[in-house]
């Protein structure tokens, strides 16, 4: 008689790409960082060309975000997907002013998580001050 072994559990499937650029959204939207981190892998590279800034990591990513000046709330006007890549469209709103982005995003295949975003804003300017520690200029 032989035996057999059983089959080694199948790991969760990462969710769809569509509702993890949804997720990634409503967590900065609702300042729900626990729900932020849920979609960042850990070696995620944060890129905003105009101001040539870079973040690197989950951590430094998430209190870039989370140490953001002012409130702010944003509508994804349209998501592009071909997995693993992403695009948005967004308008966000701060206080008075009214911004419109295009973010692309690249995510891992095996875990589903976000591994790059690069944030484009409607035209250069220099960063907010008091987020030097939070970023390296490039």
């Amino acid at each position: 008689m032989t035996e057999s072994t059983p089959n080694p559990p199948n790991p969760p499937a990462a969710p769809p790409l569509d509702a993890l650029i949804a997720t990634y959204w409503k967590a900065l939207d609702t300042r729900d960082w626990g729900l932020l981190d849920t979609t960042l892998a850990d070696d995620v590279v944060h890129d905003l060309p105009q101001t040539r800034e870079r973040i690197r990591g989950k951590q430094a990513c998430s209190r870039f975000h989370r140490d953001h000046p002012g409130a702010r709330q944003t509508r994804v006007l349209r998501t592009v997907v071909e997995s693993p890549q992403a695009a948005t469209w967004t308008h966000t709103t701060s206080g008075l002013t009214e911004l419109h982005a295009q973010t692309f995003f690249t995510t891992d295949p095996h875990t589903g998580l976000i591994t790059e975003i690069t944030e484009f804003w409607p035209e250069p300017y220099e960063p907010p001050a008091g987020r030097d520690h939070l970023v390296e200029r490039y």
